[in-house]
């Protein structure tokens, strides 16, 4: 029995049980939902297909993976995400155990129940040589851009996740803000609530356009509550240029111009202090 919901024909999501061991997806799917089996295998491919075996939900890739008795198949289709493109990242170190990525403004840190094709992750898994798992251990907004860690195990993720938490990681942001910033303390400590959770975040000028239009400021952040940085600079009237949520960026100005440029850490690896930097192209300028 399948729990199918449709709003049109291009986005449907469906629920269903299988009833006998050996049975196909795509032929399930297929049979609940109309969706041709070339459609449903490019889902697939695209993450857009979960599969729940006693506690464990995980994303279904593979057709001809085996199914048991008491499975529960979920497909979550979606043909306008399914079909966007990923902006394509650059591989700036692979070191084995963990690689570091630009992320381009566009590209998710991570993705979502109707897909994850167009995320960072994703798309180390696809491209890197030799093929490895990878796994998210930080997030970047969507709209932003800069510097990635991507794990390629499970206890990789956790090292690294361990360092982000016990914040011995060394995280630098450029932002190009609107309006004048030396009318603010240079440095400026914000410590201000983000949903009712301690946020705070320190802003360093470094320039000051001719006519005092815009301000590139420096950022390091000791808290990661979503949207931090730009609720800050939104916060006292310095909005970061092209943020279309909290600023005054419109739908086809520029993009966000906020960079994550930096990360340094002790490197579980090599056992060493490694620091990365973006290099001038991908910086933001006045």
């Amino acid at each position: 029995m399948a729990d199918t919901i449709v709003s049109d024909i291009d986005h449907i999501e469906t629920h269903l049980t299988v009833e006998s061991s050996g049975a196909s997806a795509t032929e399930l799917l297929h049979q609940a939902t109309g969706l041709s089996k070339q459609r449903i295998k490019f889902a697939m491919s695209q993450g857009a297909v979960w599969v729940t075996r006693g506690r464990n939900t995980q994303r279904l890739r593979r057709a001809k993976r085996t199914l048991r008795q008491g499975d529960q198949l979920h497909l979550y289709y979606d043909a306008s995400i399914l079909a966007s493109i990923p902006a394509e990242p650059t591989l700036l170190a692979d070191v084995g155990g963990y690689s570091v990525w630009r992320k381009p403004c566009g590209l998710r840190s991570q993705g979502s129940r109707w897909g994850d094709h167009c995320t960072v992750v994703r798309w180390a898994e696809r491209h890197l040589q030799p093929e490895r798992p990878a796994f998210t251990v930080h997030r970047l907004d969507r709209a932003a851009n800069g510097l990635m860690l991507v794990a390629h195990s499970k206890s990789m993720a956790a090292a690294l996740s361990d360092l982000f938490r016990a914040r011995a990681i060394e995280k630098r942001y450029l932002a190009l803000v609107s309006g004048d910033f030396s009318t603010q303390p240079n440095p400026l400590r914000v410590d201000r609530l983000i949903d009712g959770k301690t946020a705070v975040s320190e802003f360093s000028l470094q320039h000051v356009s001719d006519g005092g239009e815009r301000s590139l400021v420096e950022v390091s952040i000791e808290t990661g509550r979503k949207h931090q940085i730009r609720r800050h600079l939104a916060g006292l009237g310095h909005p970061v240029i092209g943020d279309r949520r909290y600023g005054f960026g419109e739908i086809d100005g520029p993009d966000l111009q906020l960079t994550a440029c930096l990360l340094a850490f002790h490197c579980p690896v090599n056992d060493a202090p490694v620091e990365y930097r973006l290099d001038a192209r991908w910086l933001p300028t006045l």
